[in-house]
């Protein structure tokens, strides 16, 4: 593999284990990814919890919306072979600086909690800005968060090669976007690096696929299966 091209566990592993697991996370370090992705929402108490959806149904044994649940309440919950939903604290304490974390903001509110955690293991655990990734489909979240901590990088999600006024709706410089990889061209690369941007590209299992990303050079790669890599 090109050696700047980073290998991105997406949901940890979640092609061997229950997505936004800490079993999942524990399989990706055991795989030897570069940094690992997952996705917050803050639930009724305030704690950020590791989930992807807005709802329950999907990757647990439980129903109705994350926001409107307690972490008590969540805890409870399977979230796929005797998993249950992590807070991003934990996952922090798990990956103990052997990978880089990309935190992906879903959920309404969850920038001010994030980057309050974030200083935390920045203070107390030694993390450092390059260890860690923020990103979002939303720019308002990043427009908050870097108000925050304005010196982690930060990374615009999107399903295409973004517009001008996409990256500028960001309100901060970009460090990265996380493209979809089917959309992801040589030009739309070449457009990105003339902003002087790193494109990853999600989510890419399909060797044929890897093997296209990796000839263009690509800056990262988000995989179910960070081994192919």
């Amino acid at each position: 593999m090109n050696k700047k091209t980073l290998r991105i566990g997406h949901r940890g592993a979640c092609g061997y284990a229950p997505e936004n697991t800490l079993a999942s996370f524990a399989r990706a370090l055991e795989l030897g990814v570069d940094m690992v992705e997952l996705d917050v929402h803050v639930c009724r108490s305030g704690e950020l919890v590791v989930i992807h959806d807005e709802t329950l149904e999907r990757t647990t044994n439980g129903s109705g919306v994350v926001a409107e649940k307690t972490f008590a309440e969540l805890a409870r919950l399977d979230a796929g072979r005797g998993e249950r939903i992590p807070l991003l604290s934990e996952v922090f304490d798990l990956v103990a600086r052997r990978a880089g974390i990309n935190i992906e903001l879903k959920g309404a509110h969850t920038a001010a909690p994030a980057a309050a955690l974030i200083k935390k293991y920045k203070q107390v655990s030694g993390w450092s800005d390059d260890e860690i990734l923020v990103s979002s489909l939303n720019p308002e979240n990043l427009r908050e968060f870097s108000r925050l901590v304005p010196q982690v990088k930060i990374g615009l999600v999107t399903l295409t090669p973004p517009s001008e006024a996409d990256i500028n709706s960001c309100g901060a410089p970009l460090y990265s976007i996380h493209q979809k990889h089917a959309t992801i061209t040589k030009q739309s690369l070449a457009e990105a690096k003339a902003r002087h941007l790193a494109v990853f590209a999600w989510t890419v299992n399909a060797p044929a696929d890897i093997q296209r990303l990796i000839s263009l050079q690509i800056d990262g790669i988000f995989s179910d299966y960070p081994d192919r890599l």
